[in-house]
């Protein structure tokens, strides 16, 4: 599903126990400015898209994002960004999950068999330090969870030409390696830098530009 501001994804949507959503550019909020001041700038309304998603705006988990390969596991909400982690993996009704992104790749991982759900942020230094593998592998040690039952999506990103390299297909490679079947895998294809008006580019803007958010979560 696509609005003027956020997308959804059919592999997810098919999920009907967890809620997610890819905030787009917004239309009226302006970015030519430093990550925490932007990031600030569009907080009420990020916050907002939680809401309407059906989680309360005080459940909205987000993490430091360091470009690493740290993955932290939450049961209650943080009264801040988790430090020192580029993902997150909750498996608690009324948690909603979210990192931001601007070229790099927004990585939802869902098990419908034991409602435990992940977002991750993983560019050139996550993927090559294998962020997915390592989220993949923390839901299993914490729930329980099997990567053939793990479904898997990735989000608009930046890609070749525009990028140098395709880190897109390394994530794929790597969850594929750590078991996630390939009917269970998704890539929306999109290239983050071929349309400034609907997506936030890091590159294309040269630093100074807003954070697409991916969120997810499940209500009961």
């Amino acid at each position: 599903m696509n609005d003027q501001t956020w997308m959804t994804f059919p592999i997810l949507e098919a999920l009907p126990v967890f809620r997610h959503r890819f905030t787009l550019r917004h239309p009226t909020i302006a970015v030519d400015a430093e990550r925490a001041e932007v990031v600030e700038r569009l907080w009420a309304w990020h916050r907002s898209q939680a809401e309407e998603l059906g989680f309360a705006s005080d459940q909205l988990c987000i993490a430091e994002q360091v470009h690493g390969s740290g993955v932290a596991v939450v049961n209650e909400v943080s009264t801040g960004p988790i430090p020192q982690v580029d993902g997150i993996i909750t498996g608690t009704p009324g948690l909603v999950i979210g990192i931001y992104v601007a070229d790099c790749g927004a990585i939802y991982l869902a098990d419908p068999e034991t409602g435990a759900c992940s977002v991750l942020h993983s560019g050139k230094k996550g993927s090559e330090l294998g962020i997915a593998a390592e989220g993949i592998r923390l839901m299993s040690q914490h729930f329980g969870s099997r990567p053939e039952d793990i479904r898997v999506q990735l989000g608009p990103c930046i890609r070749p030409p525009a990028y140098e390299l395709d880190f897109a297909e390394q994530i794929r490679e790597t969850c594929l390696a750590a078991g996630i079947l390939p009917e269970h895998y998704a890539d929306c294809g999109i290239c983050t830098s071929t349309d400034l008006s609907r997506y936030y580019s890091y590159r294309m803007e040269k630093g100074r530009t807003g954070r697409m958010l991916a969120l997810m979560g499940r209500l009961v």
